[in-house]
């Protein structure tokens, strides 16, 4: 059986230069090519010393660190060891006694293949990542970014030109293989890939460790229950709203403080915008065409936010919709856009609840109800919280008793009422109505102190059929 040692190397390592002697030690008496990252008189005394000038031995060694030994068989890794720890390096070389002036151990440095940009450029210089889409050549005198307006990639913003390496860093931040199909992106029903969705997410501007997130949001929208072509379809003003919770959250640097539904975050901004950048370029949704909003809301740029859970007493969305605590989440829901709730005065649980009870019923029409009324995402606030804090409340409690806040006379909000022929049907004299359906009102916890002040979102008007639309939430698994 053919066997080999081989060494990867750089002159610019401490360790590298501290086991050279060791290295021609094993040369006199083994079989050993040493590969050298940088210099390629590095280190002198070695018969079989190779320049691996362009990466590709570290590449296809997946080496990480140097000094790194390995045993080869019939040309197939059997044994490795990096850094410099005699006893791994006189396992793999079969020498005992290797090294004996040197310390016992010593951890090695970078290798040059693993510097922040270098594995995708080296898997596309070397075949390892075949991108598949259609490639468009833009020529010198051409601005990329003005290229994607006039092909109609943007949706009104520039957009980040989506390079070959560009792509290869985006889909490094998941395990999934880049032609994996994802699903079919309404509203032509296109097939969309893995490495679709990264080509947009590079275009929104995201960073890889969001592509996770971005991924599970695609497969969320696209879930039957959330019916994301009637959402781009209607005439309403609804766009998806993507709410994140769980570890992720943190660990990717999104905004749940102040502002959180605002502008400034990066991860918020462009996850969001993944989406919507998605649904236009693979599934072919363009305004005045399939998307037929009237009106529309600047949330359909992107919607994106996170859940404070800094809060230990409070109950995360992910968790009161069946989630384990701990498990990072997306929830997407039909929003219309904001509603700003400004409250100074109220000072007890029940009188805030009240309050928001008001401001909730301004959704759609304030008339409006039931299967007219399209459900609500109440934002609320820390300070607000704080008030039902004080008084124990959980969120259950306060679920609850905005529910039974929300429900009123049918006689009061019927048709005709007031002048306005918006209502519900007089023949319910004065039995009570409920505002919206209990699976389309969701309460979050966001934003920042030093004003008592919550947001209401409304929802979409085709939420009133429960059973065929539906808020959706699915579990990050990356």
């Amino acid at each position: 059986m053919a066997e080999e040692l081989v060494a990867i190397v750089k002159r610019e390592c401490p360790t590298c230069e501290l086991v050279a002697p060791v290295l021609r030690e094993i040369a006199a008496g083994r079989r050993l090519t040493v590969y050298t990252q940088d210099d390629p008189t590095f280190p002198e005394g070695i018969a079989d010393l190779r320049h691996d000038e362009t990466l590709e031995r570290s590449h296809r060694l997946k080496v990480e660190t140097v000094p790194t030994l390995f045993r080869l068989e019939e040309g197939r890794e059997v044994a490795r060891a990096e850094g410099w720890h005699r006893g791994e390096w006189e396992s793999v070389s079969g020498i005992a006694g290797l090294g004996t002036q040197l310390p016992e151990s010593r951890p090695g440095c970078g290798a040059l293949n693993v510097e922040p940009g270098m594995p995708e450029r080296l898997a596309l210089r070397f075949g390892d990542l075949a991108l598949k889409a259609r490639t468009i050549e833009v020529s010198d005198w051409e601005d990329p970014i003005e290229a994607a307006y006039d092909r109609g990639w943007t949706d009104g913003l520039p957009v980040v030109p989506p390079t070959d390496l560009r792509i290869a860093r985006m889909l490094a931040g998941t395990s999934r293989k880049p032609d994996e199909v994802i699903g079919l992106i309404p509203p032509n029903l296109a097939e969309c890939t893995v490495e679709k969705v990264a080509i947009n997410a590079v275009m929104a501007g995201c960073r890889p460790d969001y592509f996770p997130v971005v991924l599970t949001v695609i497969e969320a929208a696209l879930m039957p229950a959330f019916a994301m072509h009637g959402l781009l379809c209607t005439l309403h003003f609804a766009g998806p709203v993507v709410l994140v919770n769980g570890p992720v959250a943190k660990r990717i640097g999104m905004n749940w403080a102040g502002n959180a539904l605002g502008q400034g975050n990066r991860a918020n901004a462009t996850i969001g915008r993944a989406l919507q950048l998605l649904i236009r370029n693979v599934g072919g949704g363009r305004p005045q065409e399939i998307d037929r909003a009237i009106l529309g809301n600047p949330g359909k740029y992107t919607f994106c936010f996170a859940e404070d859970e800094t809060d230990p007493d409070w109950t995360p969305l992910s968790v009161a919709r069946g989630f384990a605590p701990g498990a990072s989440t997306v929830t997407l829901f039909h929003g219309e856009g904001v509603s700003g709730f400004s409250d100074q005065k109220s000072r007890t649980p029940e009188e805030l609840t009240r309050s928001l009870a008001m401001g909730l019923w301004r959704v759609t029409h304030p008339k409006s109800a039931s299967d007219a009324s399209g459900g609500a995402m109440l934002v609320l606030s820390p300070n607000h919280h704080d008030i039902y804090k004080a008084e124990g409340w959980s969120r259950a409690d306060i679920e609850a008793a905005l529910w039974e806040a929300l429900k009123r006379p049918a006689s009061e909000v019927a048709r005709g009422v007031g002048g306005v022929p918006v209502g519900v049907d007089p023949a319910l004299g004065d039995a009570l109505v409920d505002k919206f359906g209990r699976e389309n009102f969701l309460l979050v916890r966001a934003g920042g102190r030093g004003g008592l002040m919550s947001a209401i979102i409304g929802g979409w008007t085709g939420q009133r059929n429960a059973k065929e639309i539906q808020v959706v939430t699915k579990e990050i698994t990356e």
